[in-house]
C-alpha cells in the first residue's frame, strides 16, 4: 500500500482527490489548516489528518516531523495547498503571505521529506496555476517590498516560482517532479479577494470546471506509476508542455531562487 502526504486537503480538489486516491487503496496522509474539515475528509478517506499553518514555518516544521513520525514510508508528496490573498500582510516569519502559503512553506515541508521520499523512489506533485504567465520573479525583492503588490501578480509569481521549483528538484535530487494547472475551478478559491467576490456577484453560480474535473490531473499525476513526461514537467491539465512565463525557461534563475529559499527558511 502507497502513501501520499496530500496539503489542502480539507476541501476543493484536495478533499476530491484525497477520497479518489483512498479508494485506489493508498494511505492518505489529509493535511489542512482547518481542523473539523480535515478531521472530517481524513475519517471519510480512512486516513489520518494533520494540521499546519503555513502563516507559521515553525508549523511546517512540526507537521514535517509529525508525517516522518508517522509514515515510515512516504511514496508521494503533493503540494497542494495555498491560495490567493486578498490583502498585503506579513506572516509571523516576516514575509509576503502569498509568497510564503505558495512557495516557502510547501519548498520547506518538500526539502526535510526528501530523504523519506527518496528512499521509496518517490515523486512531487505540486499545484501551480496557468496565472504563472502573469508572473515575475525578482531575487531582491521575493517579499514585494521594492514594487507595487497586487493579489493576483503576487499569486501568479508565486505559480511561477512552484514551475521553478519542480524543476530545480528534478535536477537536484533523485525525485520524479512536476508541477500543473488543475483548470479554473469553481470552488472557495480566493474568497477573500475583492475580484472574486465582484465575479460571484455577476454570476452567484461562479465560473469554471468542478472540484471533480480540476481534481482528475492532481490524482493522475500522484498515482499514475509512469508519467509520459520529462521529469520537472509543467501540466496544463493533462497535457505536458503548458504554457508558462518566459522565466520558466531561465535554469539560472531557477537555481537561484531555490539557493534563496533555502537561505530564507534556514536550510
Amino acid at each position: 500500500m502507497k502513501t501520499v502526504v496530500l496539503t489542502g486537503a480539507s476541501s476543493g480538489i484536495g478533499a476530491v482527490a484525497a477520497a479518489r486516491i483512498a479508494e485506489q487503496g493508498w494511505t492518505v496522509a489529509v493535511v489542512g489548516r482547518n481542523p473539523e474539515r480535515t478531521r472530517e475528509v481524513a475519517e471519510r478517506v480512512g486516513g489520518r489528518s494533520h494540521l499546519v499553518d503555513y502563516d507559521s514555518l515553525a508549523s511546517v516544521r512540526g507537521l514535517a516531523a509529525e508525517l516522518l513520525e508517522t509514515y515510515p514510508v512516504i511514496d508521494v508528496l503533493a503540494n497542494n495547498a495555498g491560495g490567493l490573498v486578498g490583502e498585503r500582510a506579513l506572516t509571523e516569519d516576516g514575509h509576503e503571505r502569498t509568497f510564503q502559503h505558495n512557495h516557502l512553506a510547501p519548498f520547506l515541508l518538500t526539502a526535510l521529506l526528501t530523504e523519506r521520499l527518496e528512499a521509496s523512489s518517490g515523486r512531487v506533485v505540486s499545484t501551480a496555476s496557468i496565472m504563472n504567465l502573469v508572473g515575475k520573479v525578482r531575487l531582491d525583492d521575493l517579499d514585494w517590498e521594492r514594487r507595487r503588490w497586487s493579489s493576483w501578480r503576487a499569486y501568479g509569481t508565486t505559480k511561477l516560482e512552484t514551475v521553478l521549483f519542480a524543476q530545480q528538484l528534478a535536477q537536484r535530487t533523485s525525485l520524479e517532479a512536476f508541477s500543473f494547472h488543475p483548470g479554473y475551478v469553481n470552488t472557495g478559491f480566493g474568497a477573500d479577494s475583492p475580484l472574486m467576490r465582484r465575479s460571484q456577484k455577476l454570476r452567484p453560480g461562479g465560473f469554471g470546471i468542478t472540484a471533480a474535473q480540476g481534481a482528475v490531473p492532481l490524482i493522475r499525476l500522484v498515482t499514475e506509476i509512469q508519467v509520459d513526461a520529462a521529469n520537472g514537467s509543467y501540466f496544463d491539465q493533462l497535457k505536458a508542455n503548458g504554457r508558462t512565463a518566459r522565466q520558466a525557461k531561465d535554469p539560472s534563475l531557477a537555481a537561484a531562487l531555490w539557493d534563496r529559499s533555502a537561505e530564507l527558511v534556514g536550510l
